[in-house]
């Protein structure tokens, strides 16, 4: 039984476009869900490597794997079996983005030996996550390097978002998760790591689906088809970064810039406040280091949010900041989200 991409047993969960023959996945965690009868499930897909070493996410009967996805830019279409030899009888799925900016993937069908049936209904509660590499799970599967440095030439083969502190928050929860995370980022266009050397910030894609040139036009997101409950903010990682100069010369210590920065990112909660009407916005950084002032100025921000009748608060880390010089690893994420998740349900829920 082949069904396509737009078939009423295939759940979507994440920011998408969606034509008449495929959707369009650009965001890492963005996943298609599914419940089968039968023991193979193939899926066509067109994937566009922009750079790195990229596997398909999976999940099946709860089981998580990568399936090795080409890393030449050709764009065509291409037949995957994500799953083979199962027992005969009814299996859940999850066909998930598994990377960020490197990638975009188009979903065409899928087919099984059996015949498809009605997935349980996605989580009532919604959240929804704007960040960083920390958020889209970048380096996570460096089991070997906990506290230090990111390994040489990892070219994106330890990335997996599935196991980010933010996916697994929202599992903890019970939510479904929109991930608008990307690494490198920062608040300011000009500023932080992604897309150089002309780098993009948050401000040019928080509001966007295909939010990178690589992946085609760039297209506005339809906030009415998602409203949130609860909005995570994990940004100030990258945004010490000048692009202009290549040094780490944003000083989040001088008022004139604090201010500037700080002016941003309140426009941005606010725009995001009137879509949503009542959502609730959880700001925070990472356990990855960086200077602590950047929290200071995220805690002046969470005041003046609530002064403004925005209901914000402040998640700092055990180990905010203090951590580790690389990119968390899985044990690390285990950590965030487990703290995050109890931030969450004893001061917002």
């Amino acid at each position: 039984m082949k069904i396509l991409h737009n078939d009423k047993n295939v759940l979507w969960m994440g920011r998408r476009d969606v034509t008449e023959n495929e959707t369009k996945l650009f965001h890492a965690g963005a996943q298609a869900v599914l419940k089968f009868k039968g023991t193979k499930l193939d899926v066509t897909v067109n994937n566009c490597c922009v750079w790195g070493s990229l596997n398909l996410g999976v999940v099946i009967d709860g089981e998580m794997k990568g399936i090795p996805l080409s890393h030449d830019n050709n764009c065509t279409d291409v037949t995957l079996t994500v799953a083979e030899n199962l027992a005969d009888g009814v299996h859940d799925v999850i066909i998930y983005k598994r990377h960020a900016g490197n990638q975009f993937l188009f979903v065409k069908s899928f087919e099984t030996d059996g015949e498809f049936i009605a997935p349980d209904p996605l989580p009532e509660r919604k959240i929804e996550v704007y960040g960083d590499s920390v958020c889209a799970g970048e380096v996570i599967e460096a089991y070997d390097y906990v506290a230090q440095c990111d390994p040489e030439g990892h070219d994106s083969k330890f990335d997996n978002v599935w196991n980010s502190f933010v996916m697994q928050t929202a599992r903890n929860i019970n939510a479904q998760i929109h991930n608008i995370c990307q690494g490198g980022i920062a608040l300011f266009n000009g500023t932080g790591y992604f897309h150089m050397p002309d780098y993009i910030g948050l401000e040019s894609t928080y509001d966007k689906t295909c939010y990178f040139p690589e992946g085609g036009d760039i297209t506005n997101w339809d906030f009415s088809r998602y409203t949130p409950d609860i909005v995570i903010i994990a940004i100030g990682q990258n945004d010490q970064h000048n692009g202009k100069t290549d040094q780490n010369d944003r000083n989040i210590s001088d008022p004139v810039y604090r201010n500037e920065w700080k002016t941003a990112y309140i426009k941005m909660v606010r725009d995001l406040d009137k879509h949503y009407g009542g959502a609730k916005f959880v700001l925070t950084t990472t356990i990855l280091m960086h200077d602590a002032d950047w929290d200071n100025a995220i805690e002046e921000i969470k005041n003046e949010l609530n002064e403004m009748g925005i209901k914000a608060y402040h998640n700092m880390f055990s180990r905010n900041g203090a951590a580790t010089p690389g990119h968390p690893r899985l044990s690390e994420h285990n950590e965030m989200a487990e703290e995050l998740t109890e931030f969450i349900k004893n001061n917002v829920l």
